[in-house]
């Protein structure tokens, strides 16, 4: 299994810390059953730990015209709503629930210009609550599609979530086949699309990230 950087040092520490603590187990037990019971937990808690920062290697349809799920998840949004930071105008949000068992790594929904990045400090509700996405740690990064048309992809912190990592530089490219972060232990991405925009997934529908389709952009807006 191929494990995601955004997991190397983490895992590393979790390890050497594991380790340490069935030594000491071991050690200072005076129960060889209290020593099994200790190193079948952290062991079960370990491979869970790296389980969620697995790698999967997917085979992926780079498209300008098409909106790909940017991450693996359960659909819990699809309304139109107002988008104050960036777009500052009416939009289609869909958004996706990733729980601790879900890949957690982010890809570009689309390809394009990266336009705006910009990091949100904020609170650890659960990611599955609507003011998550205003009160949450969070980072909103804007892309201009091909034909000059904005999208926004919020990637939000849950309730157990303790870090978002980005890729996503002011001026660089956003590929459909490239990643766009990783965010750490339960979460949420919101997308933000012109009106107008065809919408392929339901509420409740599950997606998987890089591969399902999310809708597709009609005619270009006018600018």
């Amino acid at each position: 299994m191929k494990i995601h950087k955004a997991g190397h040092i983490l895992l590393f520490k979790a390890f050497v810390l594991i380790a340490f603590i069935n030594v000491l187990v071991y050690v200072f037990s005076p129960s060889a059953i209290i020593f099994r019971a200790v190193l079948i937990v952290s062991g079960v808690c370990y491979l869970l730990m790296v389980n969620f920062f697995r790698f999967p290697n997917r085979h992926i349809i780079v498209k300008d015209d098409t909106i790909l799920a940017p991450a693996d998840g359960k659909i819990v949004v699809i309304e139109e709503t107002f988008e104050p930071e960036y777009l500052k105008k009416q939009c289609i949000q869909v958004s996706i629930f990733m729980n601790i068992f879900n890949v957690h790594i982010n890809w570009f929904p689309i390809n394009g210009i990266i336009k705006y990045f910009k990091y949100h400090q904020g609170r650890y509700m659960a990611a599955y609550l609507p003011k998550s996405s205003t009160e949450n740690e969070r980072t909103t990064i804007a892309i201009e599609a091909r034909d000059g048309r904005d999208i926004v992809m919020r990637q939000i912190a849950g309730a157990m979530a303790k870090r978002i990592v980005s890729y996503a530089p002011v001026g660089g490219e956003a590929r459909q086949n490239e990643h766009a972060g990783f965010i750490k232990f339960g979460s949420r991405v919101d997308l933000y699309l012109p009106l107008g925009t065809k919408i392929d997934v339901k509420l409740g529908q599950k997606v998987t990230g890089s591969q399902t389709l999310i809708g597709t952009f009609q005619e270009p807006e006018s600018k």
